[in-house]
Protein backbone atom coordinates (compact mmCIF):
# COMPACT_ATOMS: atom_id res chain seq x y z
CA UNK A 1 0.00 0.00 0.00
CA UNK A 2 3.16 2.37 0.37
CA UNK A 3 4.88 1.76 -2.90
CA UNK A 4 1.74 3.63 -5.32
CA UNK A 5 5.14 6.70 -5.28
CA UNK A 6 7.25 4.39 -7.00
CA UNK A 7 4.67 4.14 -9.84
CA UNK A 8 4.76 7.79 -10.33
CA UNK A 9 8.34 8.21 -9.80
CA UNK A 10 10.18 6.72 -12.28
CA UNK A 11 10.30 6.37 -16.13
CA UNK A 12 10.73 3.24 -17.03
CA UNK A 13 8.89 -0.61 -16.11
CA UNK A 14 12.44 -1.71 -15.34
CA UNK A 15 12.80 0.82 -12.75
CA UNK A 16 9.62 1.28 -11.27
CA UNK A 17 9.82 -2.68 -10.80
CA UNK A 18 13.42 -2.15 -9.56
CA UNK A 19 12.55 0.53 -6.89
CA UNK A 20 9.55 -1.26 -5.88
CA UNK A 21 11.10 -4.68 -4.80
CA UNK A 22 14.09 -2.39 -2.97
CA UNK A 23 11.15 -0.81 -0.82
CA UNK A 24 9.76 -3.53 0.42
CA UNK A 25 12.73 -5.75 1.41
CA UNK A 26 12.33 -2.95 4.47
CA UNK A 27 8.91 -4.19 5.18
CA UNK A 28 7.79 -7.19 3.21
CA UNK A 29 11.26 -8.81 2.69
CA UNK A 30 9.53 -11.89 1.67
CA UNK A 31 8.97 -13.09 -2.09
CA UNK A 32 5.12 -12.59 -2.14
CA UNK A 33 5.85 -9.29 -0.45
CA UNK A 34 7.73 -7.44 -3.19
CA UNK A 35 5.67 -9.17 -5.68
CA UNK A 36 2.78 -7.57 -4.00
CA UNK A 37 4.72 -4.26 -4.45
CA UNK A 38 6.10 -4.80 -7.58
CA UNK A 39 2.55 -5.04 -8.93
CA UNK A 40 1.12 -2.18 -7.34
CA UNK A 41 3.69 -0.20 -8.83
CA UNK A 42 3.50 -1.52 -12.69
CA UNK A 43 -0.11 -1.19 -12.27
CA UNK A 44 0.43 2.39 -11.43
CA UNK A 45 3.11 3.31 -13.74
CA UNK A 46 0.83 1.55 -16.62
CA UNK A 47 -2.16 3.51 -15.61
CA UNK A 48 0.11 6.66 -16.31
CA UNK A 49 1.51 6.04 -19.72
CA UNK A 50 -2.14 5.78 -20.51
CA UNK A 51 -2.69 2.07 -21.08
CA UNK A 52 -6.17 0.61 -20.68
CA UNK A 53 -7.02 -1.44 -18.44
CA UNK A 54 -7.16 -5.00 -20.38
CA UNK A 55 -3.03 -4.32 -21.15
CA UNK A 56 -2.71 -3.62 -17.50
CA UNK A 57 -4.46 -7.50 -16.84
CA UNK A 58 -2.68 -8.81 -19.20
CA UNK A 59 0.97 -7.00 -17.84
CA UNK A 60 0.46 -8.28 -14.31
CA UNK A 61 -0.67 -11.78 -14.91
CA UNK A 62 2.10 -12.74 -17.69
CA UNK A 63 5.21 -10.66 -15.72
CA UNK A 64 3.78 -10.83 -11.76
CA UNK A 65 1.99 -14.13 -12.38
CA UNK A 66 -1.35 -13.25 -10.72
CA UNK A 67 -4.37 -14.81 -11.24
CA UNK A 68 -6.65 -11.96 -12.02
CA UNK A 69 -9.18 -14.00 -13.80
CA UNK A 70 -12.01 -14.27 -10.70
CA UNK A 71 -14.83 -11.25 -11.74
CA UNK A 72 -15.35 -8.65 -8.08
CA UNK A 73 -18.81 -11.18 -8.08
CA UNK A 74 -16.95 -13.95 -7.73
CA UNK A 75 -13.96 -12.54 -5.11
CA UNK A 76 -17.10 -10.95 -2.98
CA UNK A 77 -18.98 -13.83 -1.24
CA UNK A 78 -16.07 -15.62 -0.41
CA UNK A 79 -13.52 -13.45 0.84
CA UNK A 80 -12.39 -13.27 4.18
CA UNK A 81 -9.63 -10.82 5.96
CA UNK A 82 -6.09 -11.95 4.74
CA UNK A 83 -3.54 -9.39 5.27
CA UNK A 84 -1.19 -11.30 2.92
CA UNK A 85 -0.05 -9.82 -0.34
CA UNK A 86 -1.82 -12.73 -2.45
CA UNK A 87 -5.00 -12.32 -0.31
CA UNK A 88 -5.04 -8.42 -1.15
CA UNK A 89 -3.34 -7.19 -3.99
CA UNK A 90 -4.95 -9.11 -6.82
CA UNK A 91 -8.45 -8.23 -5.20
CA UNK A 92 -7.34 -4.72 -5.17
CA UNK A 93 -6.23 -4.37 -8.77
CA UNK A 94 -9.21 -6.43 -9.61
CA UNK A 95 -11.53 -3.84 -8.48
CA UNK A 96 -9.94 -1.13 -10.61
CA UNK A 97 -10.35 -3.07 -13.18
CA UNK A 98 -14.06 -3.53 -12.44
CA UNK A 99 -14.42 -0.52 -11.63
CA UNK A 100 -16.56 2.56 -13.69
CA UNK A 101 -14.67 5.96 -12.02
CA UNK A 102 -12.51 6.47 -8.40
CA UNK A 103 -15.47 6.47 -6.34
CA UNK A 104 -17.03 3.23 -8.25
CA UNK A 105 -13.63 1.35 -7.37
CA UNK A 106 -13.06 2.40 -3.47
CA UNK A 107 -16.63 1.38 -2.71
CA UNK A 108 -16.58 -1.94 -4.38
CA UNK A 109 -13.15 -2.53 -2.06
CA UNK A 110 -14.18 -1.43 1.10
CA UNK A 111 -17.43 -3.64 0.30
CA UNK A 112 -15.22 -6.37 1.46
CA UNK A 113 -14.67 -7.52 5.42
CA UNK A 114 -10.99 -7.06 4.58
CA UNK A 115 -7.96 -4.83 5.83
CA UNK A 116 -10.02 -1.72 3.84
CA UNK A 117 -7.42 0.85 4.67
CA UNK A 118 -4.71 -1.42 3.06
CA UNK A 119 -6.61 -2.97 -0.34
CA UNK A 120 -8.54 0.72 -0.53
CA UNK A 121 -4.80 2.69 -0.70
CA UNK A 122 -3.69 0.17 -3.21
CA UNK A 123 -7.18 0.34 -5.42
CA UNK A 124 -7.24 3.99 -4.93
CA UNK A 125 -3.70 4.62 -6.22
CA UNK A 126 -4.07 2.97 -9.50
CA UNK A 127 -7.47 4.21 -9.76
CA UNK A 128 -6.34 7.69 -9.43
CA UNK A 129 -3.82 7.48 -12.30
CA UNK A 130 -6.12 5.89 -14.37
CA UNK A 131 -9.10 8.38 -14.02
CA UNK A 132 -7.32 11.60 -13.81
CA UNK A 133 -7.52 12.28 -10.25
CA UNK A 134 -9.92 11.88 -7.24
CA UNK A 135 -13.15 13.59 -7.46
CA UNK A 136 -12.88 17.02 -6.21
CA UNK A 137 -15.63 16.32 -3.60
CA UNK A 138 -13.49 13.42 -1.98
CA UNK A 139 -10.43 16.01 -2.08
CA UNK A 140 -12.49 18.48 -0.12
CA UNK A 141 -13.57 15.82 2.84
CA UNK A 142 -10.34 14.53 3.06
CA UNK A 143 -8.68 18.03 2.95
CA UNK A 144 -10.87 18.74 6.14
CA UNK A 145 -9.41 15.48 8.18
CA UNK A 146 -5.86 15.74 7.29
CA UNK A 147 -3.35 17.86 9.52
CA UNK A 148 -2.06 20.45 7.41
CA UNK A 149 1.67 19.26 7.75
CA UNK A 150 0.67 15.90 5.73
CA UNK A 151 -1.51 17.96 3.36
CA UNK A 152 1.32 20.13 2.61
CA UNK A 153 3.31 16.80 2.45
CA UNK A 154 0.52 15.54 -0.65
CA UNK A 155 0.51 19.15 -2.11
CA UNK A 156 4.77 19.38 -2.76
CA UNK A 157 4.42 15.22 -4.15
CA UNK A 158 1.61 16.16 -6.81
CA UNK A 159 3.48 19.24 -7.95
CA UNK A 160 6.22 17.05 -8.56
CA UNK A 161 4.72 14.01 -10.48
CA UNK A 162 1.19 14.17 -10.35
CA UNK A 163 0.82 17.13 -12.13
CA UNK A 164 3.09 16.51 -15.17
CA UNK A 165 0.16 15.37 -16.81
CA UNK A 166 -2.85 13.18 -15.37
CA UNK A 167 -4.92 11.64 -18.89
CA UNK A 168 -7.26 9.16 -18.48
CA UNK A 169 -6.14 6.44 -20.96
CA UNK A 170 -8.02 6.74 -24.77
Amino acid sequence: MRVSAVGWAFNTDKDALSEAEASAAFTNNHPEGIKGAQAVALSVFRARSRVGKDAIRTEIIGRLVYDLSATWDEIRPSYFFDETCPGTVPQAITAFLESDDYEDAIRKTISLVCDADTLAAITGSITEVFHGGVPQNIVEQVRKRVPVELWNLIEEFRQKYLLLGIHPPE
